[in-house]
């Protein structure tokens, strides 16, 4: 074989690779562009795409989304950010997170995602956020497995009314607004009202009933479900975490309570 000839040859192995990397490059951009990658992508701490994974290793180190149970939801105007399925909390990324309209939710058995990361699964969770967003007009849905709030709904069931916790008389009452479209915050004297609902097998087969507690009690920001956990949802996403939080704490005291034969509510005002 002449020189000329392995020049040749070289040159032209060059360009093919060259050419099936920038292919591959290509397909990638394509792939990237057509899964609408740039709305899970930005430097913005506040972005919802980065606010999830950040609030899902903090609610981890609770013990709230223990496994890869519990989630979390944003709404920014009409796009909804949703934390994916079968997925450990204290490792989610932006690029897992599901993106889609809300406003294109008509069918809720064929919800359209704007964003779907590859090998993922969307959330069995997502027509309960999706609740939240459209009865509440609420900017964050939070579910987490809560052990207090699953003892709660335990010891719920052995009262006349099994199906509504009910505190009063609590410094921590005051997390919580009045309720929806109410100006101001619950008082100490205020009696904080959460309904509770029954599990089912698979979480989305719990939305009708979700949606039923809160038509029957329009001021809650939270339902419990029996042996399962809580949804908790608000304004914005710092509203839905501190409200989150002062419920958490308050089952946590509604147990020791329990435990101490104190009554839930009393009539100390």
């Amino acid at each position: 074989m002449t020189v000329h000839s392995k020049c040749y040859m070289q040159c032209h192995r060059c360009t093919r690779v060259w050419s099936q990397s920038r292919l591959r490059a290509g397909i990638h951009r394509m792939t990237e562009s057509n899964n609408n990658d740039h709305l899970v992508k930005s430097d913005d701490s506040q972005h919802p795409a980065n606010l999830i994974p950040e609030l899902c290793k903090k609610f981890w180190t609770l013990g709230w989304v223990t496994g890869t149970g519990g989630g979390a939801s944003i709404r920014d105007d009409d796009l909804v950010y949703l934390a994916p399925s079968g997925v450990q909390k204290e490792l989610m990324k932006p690029e897992d997170i599901y993106v889609l309209e809300l406003s294109k939710q008509l069918d809720p058995k064929q919800r359209i995602y704007l964003r779907s990361p590859p090998s993922l699964k969307p959330s069995q969770c997502t027509p309960l956020f999706i609740a939240a967003f459209t009865k509440r007009g609420a900017g964050c849905c939070i579910h987490t497995h809560s052990q207090w709030a699953v003892l709660v709904t335990l010891l719920l069931e052995s009262q006349s009314n099994k199906n509504l916790f009910e505190i009063n008389n609590i410094e921590q009452i005051k997390g919580f607004g009045k309720g929806y479209q109410k100006q101001g915050a619950l008082g100490y004297h205020d009696t904080l009202r959460i309904p509770v609902i029954e599990n089912t097998p698979h979480e989305e087969d719990l939305t009708e009933s979700l949606e039923v507690a809160m038509d029957k009690y329009p001021d809650t920001y939270a339902v419990l479900v029996r042996r399962h956990g809580v949804y908790v949802w608000g304004e914005t996403v710092h509203k839905a975490k501190t409200q989150c939080e002062s419920l958490d704490y308050l089952f946590q005291l509604a147990v020791e309570m329990k435990k101490l034969g104190l009554p839930w509510l009393s009539d100390i005002a």
